[in-house]
């Protein structure tokens, strides 16, 4: 039997517009990286059925030693993707920058000043924004570096103060928001900045008083997660501690959901994409909530995951030297990524890529967009 389509539904189904509208709505993408909107959807499509069936090409990235001669141990503290680029933020203060089709790598340097603490020139967020990579460090210290400018050095765009403001445990971004999390100062836990004009429009928050003295201690000690932020699609930011959530938007800062937890969460384990958010609490339940009213999508047991990370559609725990993978929207057990890693000190995942640093500073890099 030959199966036929009506001519309205086949020059409907040839319109670019139809699939960028899927297209953003499903993968929230905004810019094509392919010939039309339709191809762009296969693509995404495809990806995303390689996340489910565990297909994908697996590459390590090393990355140059430190090279200010201080004999100073580096520890990849950030790792950030794009389409084209992953970065690496380390404990010394510097990015490496890595271009994934041709294998160069660019570091940046952030500028010189006195040091409160071994480690307040520490990598504590790195993000993508158009053609710039933006990196902040533990004592507020906030660099842009323009990617398409060869041999461009970062330009300080903010000096922090710790006595004023507290430790920058966690900082992230977007088209048109930059926000950091603090720690250490009462009532000044999120900082919200114009991405265009990189002025403050917002101080405020309580999320971190009751880790104020361990976010003092951040500046000697790298070795605890203490508060994450992340921004999701729709411009709403995502704050985690220890034992509490707040969702916020960032127009007017209202906020929109706010839990206290009777059992701490692990922080590590904790990140937002698009419309869900997930946290680890400390028995081992993850949790996935819809971050617009914090209403619970699905949970599942993930003992031991140190940390964790999300896509739209996968969670990604790191446990026993392992990557597990469990379906976002049920909570399913999928699989483990076949290569062992050890202990991972920073993780993150796209629509494309899952990444992880080990502890000699390897980068994993798991590309499921490789075989389409």
């Amino acid at each position: 039997m030959i199966l036929q389509v009506c001519r309205t539904w086949r020059s409907v189904s040839q319109s670019d517009p139809l699939w960028q509208t899927l297209t953003r709505r499903i993968w929230h993408r905004h810019h094509l990286l392919h010939h039309s909107w339709y191809d762009e959807y296969i693509y995404r499509h495809r990806t995303a059925r390689n996340f489910h069936s565990r297909r994908y090409d697996y590459t390590t990235l090393n990355f140059p030693p430190n090279d200010d001669n201080n004999n100073e141990p580096l520890s990849c503290c950030r790792l950030a993707l794009s389409d084209y680029h992953i970065a690496a933020g380390f404990s010394d203060g510097s990015v490496r920058l890595y271009h994934l089709p041709t294998r160069h790598v660019t570091t940046f340097h952030p500028h010189q000043r006195n040091h409160l603490g071994l480690y307040s020139r520490a990598v504590s967020g790195i993000f993508f924004t158009d053609n710039r990579l933006v990196f902040a460090s533990l004592d507020g210290d906030i660099h842009v570096a323009s990617i398409n400018v060869p041999g461009a050095a970062a330009r300080r765009a903010h000096l922090g103060d710790v006595v004023t403001d507290g430790v920058l445990v966690d900082f992230t971004g977007c088209d048109r928001w930059w926000v950091g999390l603090y720690a250490g100062v009462p009532n000044r836990a999120f900082h919200v900045r114009n991405s265009n004009t990189e002025e403050i429009v917002f101080i405020g928050g309580t999320l971190m008083d009751p880790d104020s003295v361990d976010g003092w201690h951040l500046l000697t000690d790298l070795s605890e997660h203490i508060g994450r932020i992340r921004i999701t699609s729709d411009g709403l930011a995502v704050g985690f501690a220890r034992r509490r959530v707040i969702v916020f938007n960032l127009r007017n800062q209202m906020i929109l959901g706010d839990e206290e937890f009777r059992r701490e969460i692990n922080v590590g384990a904790a990140d937002a994409y698009n419309r869900a958010l997930m946290f680890v609490n400390s028995r081992g339940v993850a949790n996935v909530r819809q971050v617009s009213s914090l209403a619970e999508i699905c949970r599942f047991m993930a003992r031991g995951s140190l940390l964790g990370c999300v896509n739209g559609g996968y969670c990604f725990t790191s446990v026993g030297g392992g990557i597990r993978v469990w379906e976002l929207d049920h909570g399913e057990y999928l699989y483990i990524l076949r290569e062992r890693i050890g202990d991972a000190s920073a993780m993150i995942a796209d629509e494309r890529y899952v990444a992880a640093c080990s502890a000699d500073n390897t980068i994993h890099l798991w590309d499921f967009g490789a075989h389409i």
